[in-house]
């Protein structure tokens, strides 16, 4: 049976609720924290998950106190764990991540085990990345592990998608090896130089990374919804109107439902609306995982 392949981070996310975004050397006394597991890869393996579709998540944990707690959400979320493997010299990853009342976020990373989830760790998950429907990635991991997998992948002809989170440099070999980019409005600013401010800029950036060599890109877009750019055609796709609570997990969710949605049989067209579907009710809750809505929530709600 084909499945999805997530190859990422994971980490210990602890939100900060406070009533405005501090300035530098301001104190702001907050209203409450609570903390979850999260970081780009895990989110993204328990958001496949909940949708209903078998997933694989390849990553390293910390010898420390959140290993078992990290191995244990996973797997009562229904995510594979057999390739999570332990780093003896480094603790687990970990984000800080502030929300402010309009639901706006700023995020501080500590890597720690993710900077060392090697070539070597994923080559251990070959035969799984070999039957893969896709193998799915983000960048906060090493960059020489994510274009390893992306290779990988290519050599056995998967399909990949890269989320690249945050945005790092890629050479055009590293966008040969990408079937399928989904960058926010940074990291596509990032990656093309185009100062994205309309429809028309981010229709600009995502021809100038097909012309990298991706084969089809997906700029998410915030509240203006996104952007499907394909050598045949640009296709817009209006956000669903909501009230955000905290957009921490959007583009998790979004890229979580869009793969979902491929290996469901739908197109592109389709897949796009139902992960705009997904990353809309994400946004109506607090933190990253846990926003993150089940199969029959979005049925539900695109009804």
């Amino acid at each position: 049976m084909k499945h999805l392949v997530v190859v990422g981070s994971v980490n210990v996310d602890i939100f900060l609720r406070v009533p405005h975004m501090p300035k530098i050397g301001e104190t702001v006394l907050g209203n409450r924290f609570y903390w979850h597991i999260g970081g780009k890869g895990a989110n993204q393996a328990v958001g496949i998950a909940r949708l209903g579709c078998p997933v694989y998540f390849v990553g390293k944990v910390g010898n420390d106190p959140f290993k078992d707690r990290i191995l244990g959400e996973l797997e009562k979320e229904g995510v594979k764990t057999e390739f999570v493997v332990q780093d003896e010299k480094n603790p687990s990853g970990m984000a800080v991540i502030t929300v402010d009342e309009k639901g706006r976020n700023f995020i501080t990373v500590i890597g720690g085990s993710n900077r060392n989830l090697s070539c070597d760790d994923v080559e251990k998950a070959h035969e799984i990345i070999k039957d893969a429907f896709m193998v799915i990635l983000q960048m906060e991991i090493p960059l020489e592990t994510v274009r390893f997998t992306l290779r990988l992948a290519k050599k056995w002809g998967v399909r990949t998608l890269l989320n690249p989170a945050p945005a790092n440099f890629l050479s055009s070999r590293d966008f040969s090896s990408i079937d399928l980019l989904v960058p926010n409005e940074d990291e596509a600013e990032r990656l093309t130089g185009v100062q994205i401010k309309n429809l028309e800029d981010a229709e600009k950036a995502g021809n100038l990374l097909l012309k990298e060599g991706v084969q089809i890109t997906v700029l998410t877009l915030g509240e203006r919804g996104a952007l499907l750019v394909t050598k045949e055609k640009t296709q817009h796709f209006p956000a669903v109107p909501v009230r955000p609570e905290d957009t921490t997990g959007a583009g998790d969710s979004f890229v979580a439902a869009f793969a979902t949605a491929l290996f469901q049989d739908k197109n592109l067209e389709e897949a796009v609306k139902y992960a705009n579907y997904a990353a809309s009710i994400s946004v109506t809750r607090p933190g990253a995982q846990p926003s993150l809505p089940y199969k029959n929530e979005v049925e539900n709600f695109m009804r």
